[in-house]
């Protein structure tokens, strides 16, 4: 199984031009069954290069094949026409239910900027039984809205893994109560905005109450103590000031002994943030 995990940056490259067939190229080299990407764009030219098109579609085209979940979070009107900022799953393995989470924003007079976080939450068939995968954005600008961030993510997983534990199926019961199983086992990948050594870090990794399996760091479960490969800051782009690694891939501790590999794609230009993928074996 070989999940993608990718902030496109809209799909603009170092020069200002948006080229969303650059990251279909790239995404279909390396051949994925499960693709999350953040900072996609639907109505937005005001953005740099103009992403005037819906992206969402654009992408849920180029891979016919693949089920489509988009989620944004941001959602700006102009006109009466939406303009639309957030993250995408595009999935080979059959989907049997999803959950769209607003994550929390609160008021920090320390830092206005910001915009709206949220994470999708997509159950799989996967080949080698059902999990959940997870990608969220988490805030760039607030530390203190990042941390409220990994703790509702926190909060959702154990509330997951608790759920899992009492699941009965009843076929009595009308459609929309009969979601099915919501297994423990996870999958949780995005672009954090948080490096290796910070205390949100540490407080996703930290133990939870109530028995949900613990998060680890699936680049320290596949390369050991191998430096961490950046994924920012490279190919000449302005942000960030020095390479640094943003973008990280966690799983349950269960399904650590089927950690194959984590490799961050360093080549491609196509986007200020680099793809890092998954091999599950």
């Amino acid at each position: 199984m070989r999940v993608v995990s990718w902030n496109i940056h809209w799909g603009c490259g170092k020069d200002g031009r948006i080229r969303i067939h650059a990251i279909i190229d790239v995404l279909r080299r390396l051949n994925p069954d499960v693709v999350c990407l953040q900072e996609v764009a639907a109505n937005h030219p005001e953005l740099n290069g103009g992403a005037t098109a819906n992206q969402f579609k654009q992408l849920g085209g180029a891979f016919g094949g693949y089920h489509m979940m988009e989620h944004a979070p941001s959602e700006l009107y102009k006109n009466n026409s939406p303009r639309l900022f957030g993250n995408l799953i595009l999935s080979k393995y059959r989907i049997s239910q999803v959950h769209r989470h607003l994550l929390p924003w609160p008021a920090d007079p320390g830092n206005p900027a910001g915009m709206p976080r949220g994470l999708i939450e997509a159950v799989l068939d996967a080949p080698n039984g059902k999990l959940r995968l997870m990608t969220t954005h988490l805030e760039y600008y607030s530390p203190l809205q990042r941390m409220a961030q990994v703790q509702r993510i926190r909060e959702l997983h154990a509330e997951a893994s608790a759920r899992s534990r009492i699941f009965q199926p009843d076929p009595n019961l009308d459609a929309p109560y009969q979601l099915g199983f919501r297994p423990a086992s996870s999958i949780l990948c995005g672009d954090f905005n948080f490096a290796p050594d910070a205390e949100d870090y540490q407080a996703l990794l930290a133990p939870l109450d109530g028995g949900a399996p613990p998060f680890l760091d699936a680049w320290r479960v596949a390369n050991g103590n191998v430096a961490r490969a950046p994924t920012t800051g490279l190919h000449g782009y302005p942000w960030p000031e020095r390479p640094e690694c943003y973008d990280h891939f966690f799983v349950t501790d269960d399904l650590a002994p089927r950690v194959a590999a984590v490799e961050v794609q360093s080549e491609t230009a196509a986007s200020d943030h680099q793809p890092v993928v998954l091999d599950l074996k």
